[in-house]
């Protein structure tokens, strides 16, 4: 039997990255999966496209996450074509990095839409469908949210401020059975990691135990975990997926 058969999954920025491999894995254990992309149309038809052709199901549609209206409309047509949402992966994200001292209020505000605002979004519109039910949420955090990095300050603001989201909709909906949990990768193989110089690059690798950057199918599998019935008794938790960066 496969893990989440029979689930309604939405994930947010299920075009690259971590998302898509999110993406891959959910529909691969059966679940019938909901990406968004706002950006990436052709790749993200494309991942719709491969993912049918093996048998398994995935629809991509086109949103912004920090519009409300937006999110609500689509997780309101979501659940008119599928009946409701199992599993809410907020994995969408950006960066804007810079020195606090030159950080425009621009690249500040940017990052609290798209990496928080959008969590509190689809969250509130999201957990109806679940109140009923149950459900699963996870938040895609950064090891730079528990550790800070310098020339993030907003980046890490906002993967902070979205463990802290996590924790408090734990608490919240918990009597609902409502699971809130959140995945804190450290450096992981992506096209954004893939622009840092190789001497940047080797700094970081020296100061992971497991002398690696990470796979994306590895958050996909804890993601994974995380969404199905394996881990019905874990919320509010914070699993940092970093090859032991932070011990």
């Amino acid at each position: 039997m496969q893990l989440l058969e029979n689930k309604i999954a939405l994930v947010t920025g299920g075009s690259k990255g971590i998302g898509e491999s999110i993406v891959r894995e959910f529909a691969k254990q059966g679940a019938k999966v909901i990406f968004t992309y706002l950006s990436s149309e052709e790749r993200a038809l494309n991942i719709e496209k491969e993912i049918i052709s093996e048998g398994n199901f995935a629809k991509a549609i086109k949103c912004d996450g920090t519009k409300l209206a937006s999110v609500e409309i689509l997780v309101n047509e979501v659940i008119k074509e599928f009946g409701g949402i199992n599993i809410l992966v907020n994995n969408a994200g950006i960066t804007r990095d810079n020195l606090l001292l030159r950080m425009s209020e621009m690249q500040w505000d940017e990052i609290m839409d798209s990496n928080l605002k959008s969590v509190f979004s689809f969250s509130k519109y999201g957990i109806k469908t679940m109140l009923r039910n149950g459900g699963s949420i996870i938040n895609i955090s950064s090891i730079v949210g528990i550790r800070g990095n310098a020339g993030q300050s907003n980046y890490a603001a906002s993967k902070a401020g979205i463990i802290g989201f996590s924790k408090s909709v734990a608490l919240e909906l918990g009597v609902r059975n409502i699971r809130c949990n959140v995945i804190a990768p450290g450096f992981v193989q992506t096209e954004m990691t893939e622009e840092l110089a190789p001497e940047v690059k080797a700094a970081y690798v020296g100061k992971i135990p497991l002398n690696r950057f990470g796979q994306v199918n590895e958050i996909a599998k804890v993601a994974t975990f995380l969404a199905s019935d394996m881990s019905s008794y874990v919320t509010g938790q914070v699993i940092s997926v970093c090859g032991g960066m932070n011990i």
